[in-house]
């Protein structure tokens, strides 16, 4: 399957991850509010529950099992080769629950996050979020939908909520007259947040740096394919699959919001 002219098109994978992200999602609500969930601690005490393992688990043999050429990269199974994945023609990139904390605290904004990257870009995403009976999905070139209703960015209204660093959204509150700017409350996953924006929910979210590529990947091409942006703070796309997952600070935003948050996030003065 290396060569491109081989692989399936954006649509049949997406069809596949979506499938396979619903499945999840039902083997994630097997855990959720259960009264003695098992949860541990990474080395950045950030939570992992079991409920983590199993659905990174089910999503490793599903999708691997359909797509055997493609590469792996996910936030709870170990990068042990990755050559092998940036090598590979199309990568999965995966969260198996996007907003861990939420989930463990019996909250219902996670979701289960998949992507597929192709040359550092995704080109199919889905985002499940079965707590709150929501499916969000795009491919490349075919729109992004919201339970099968398309997304598409429309004008800011009066007032434009923002996600993020609530000092960021003062400034940017300071500096943008023509809506009102009013920090969002707080959404424990990015991916749903940056989803979010693409529905029109919020008027953009600032991504504090150290971000990964299993919380983007998927709702990097949703945002993309609603007509919103997501960028790093030259402005650049970020690209994925690479050596190094992590990012530095990120702006998803309505294209009016863009360059006030950019310039916010840079630290130029506005205006």
């Amino acid at each position: 399957m290396g060569d491109p002219v081989d692989l399936p098109t954006p649509s049949t994978d997406l069809d596949l991850i979506r499938d396979a992200a619903v499945e999840a999602g039902n083997i994630a609500m097997q855990y959720f509010r259960r009264s003695h969930l098992q949860v541990s601690f990474k080395e950045n005490d950030s939570p992992v529950s079991e409920a983590d393992h199993a659905v990174d688990q089910f999503l490793h043999t599903t999708l691997l099992g359909a797509r055997p050429g493609y590469g792996w990269l996910s936030e709870e199974i170990d990068d042990h080769d990755p050559q092998a994945r940036i090598a590979a023609p199309r990568t999965f990139i995966v969260d198996p629950i996007d907003g861990t904390r939420a989930f463990i605290a019996g909250k219902d904004r996670w979701c289960v996050s998949i992507g597929v990257a192709q040359a550092g870009r995704p080109i199919a995403g889905v985002l499940y979020c079965p707590a709150l009976k929501l499916t969000f999905v795009a491919a490349e070139g075919q729109g992004a939908f919201r339970n099968g209703t398309g997304l598409s960015v429309a004008p800011l209204g009066e007032k434009a909520l923002v996600g993020g660093r609530g000092s960021w959204v003062s400034e940017l509150g300071r500096a943008y007259t023509a809506s009102r700017v009013e920090l969002a409350s707080y959404v424990p996953s990015l991916a749903y947040r940056i989803a979010m924006v693409a529905a029109g929910e919020l008027g953009g979210t600032f991504v504090r740096p150290s971000s990964h590529d299993w919380d983007l990947a998927a709702a990097d091409i949703i945002a993309r394919e609603a007509g919103v942006e997501l960028v790093s703070a030259d402005g650049s796309a970020p690209s994925y699959n690479g050596t190094l997952v992590t990012k530095r600070a990120l702006v998803c935003a309505h294209p009016a919001l863009i360059g006030p948050m950019l310039h916010v996030v840079t630290g130029r003065r506005i205006g």
